[in-house]
């Protein structure tokens, strides 16, 4: 019989539930902290983890918030859940309301989502509401429909879902049995950060563990809000998971940033897409785009010297590469042309490639 836990029963004493919290589960959680010591001598740190939230059921970090927002929307009597997503959040809804017996509406930025998140969102059978603008003006009609109607939020504008990524935290102190030095996150929505410093100081009140870690988050520097002061009208970005100019956990980041006396700086487009290649030269590691943004960022406070080159890193990679083929499809180029099937042609093929 397998030992896993689900994340609700494993974490429950952590978080906000009772005894009619439905345990709702598909395998959320327990992902591997990969270790990577390649990229840490490339990147100049004694230490790096990979947390690779990409092995969860839907393919990204979503999972650990949305298992617990779908879970208290069901004990709630919800019949229907809805959300506004740039990919990510939307499968991971569409995915959960299904195991729960509930209805999911995804409002999604018409013509700015990766078409393999937009697949697997229509695969779990989600009601799709693609919204002529950005992901900002689908998170302002998301919340004034679930402010006017009987339908639940499951952003994390939703402070339910933002204790479910808390659990990140747990199992990072609890698989690596003490504190990194610097957590290193992407920043989109910006729930993600303050989430898992919550996690952190959650542990260290509780006694689990000893010491907090610094919290290093990175936008994309087209969509730079936090970094300007003043949200982005049109933000850019080619990793499109975290394509968003006003996020909804803003002062929440901040927040956690000052606290843990770290960092929110940005990256370049060009600093993402170079280390999102070295994820998978170097360590073979295939995560989407904006995962590469903690660890492009990590390289670049360290090259700065805003970051302990002895210290010890967790990067969290927050989705899976294939969410994003079709940018992995443009960064390998087209596919070698066929090689006659007979030993004289593989072995000259072979002597012009090794």
């Amino acid at each position: 019989m397998s030992a896993y836990q689900p994340l609700l029963v494993r974490y429950r004493d952590f978080l906000p539930m009772d005894a009619e919290t439905p345990i709702l589960s598909l395998g959320e959680g327990s992902t591997p902290l990969v270790h990577a010591p390649n990229l840490a001598k490339q990147i100049g740190v004694a230490e790096l983890w990979l947390k690779c939230e990409s092995m969860n059921p839907t393919g990204s970090f979503k999972d650990r918030g949305m298992v617990l927002a779908v879970a208290k929307a069901k004990q709630a009597g919800a019949k229907c859940i809805m959300c506004a997503s740039t990919g990510n959040t939307s499968s991971s809804a569409a995915a959960y309301a299904r195991r729960a017996g509930l209805t999911a509406i995804v409002a999604l930025p018409a013509g700015n989502v990766s078409m393999s998140k937009m697949a697997q969102t229509l695969m779990y059978g989600a009601k799709l509401l693609p919204v002529d603008g950005n992901f900002d003006a689908a998170m302002r009609l998301v919340r004034e429909i679930t402010d006017k109607l009987p339908i639940a939020l499951v952003n994390s504008a939703n402070p339910i879902r933002l204790e479910g990524q808390t659990t990140g935290a747990y199992e990072i102190v609890d698989d690596l049995g003490f504190v990194p030095d610097g957590v290193c996150l992407p920043i989109g929505n910006a729930g993600n950060l303050p989430a898992y410093w919550t996690g952190f100081k959650r542990y260290q009140e509780a006694g689990k563990s000893k010491g907090l870690p610094r919290m290093l988050g990175f936008e994309a520097e087209g969509c730079n809000a936090i970094m300007r002061g003043v949200p982005i009208e049109n933000p850019e970005t080619i990793a499109t998971a975290i394509r968003v100019g006003n996020p909804v956990s803003w002062k929440k980041a901040e927040a956690a940033r000052d606290e843990s006396k770290g960092i929110i700086d940005c990256v370049s487009d060009p600093e993402i897409l170079a280390m999102w290649r070295d994820l998978a030269n170097v360590e073979g590691v295939f995560c989407e785009p904006a995962s590469a943004a903690g660890v492009a960022g990590l390289k670049k406070m360290v090259a700065a010297g805003r970051s302990d080159k002895n210290g010890k890193y967790v990067a969290i990679l927050t989705g899976h590469g294939l969410k994003d083929a079709d940018n992995a499809k443009k960064a390998v180029g087209e596919v070698p042309a066929a090689v006659k099937a007979e030993f004289g042609a593989v072995r000259g093929w072979l002597e012009s490639h090794l």
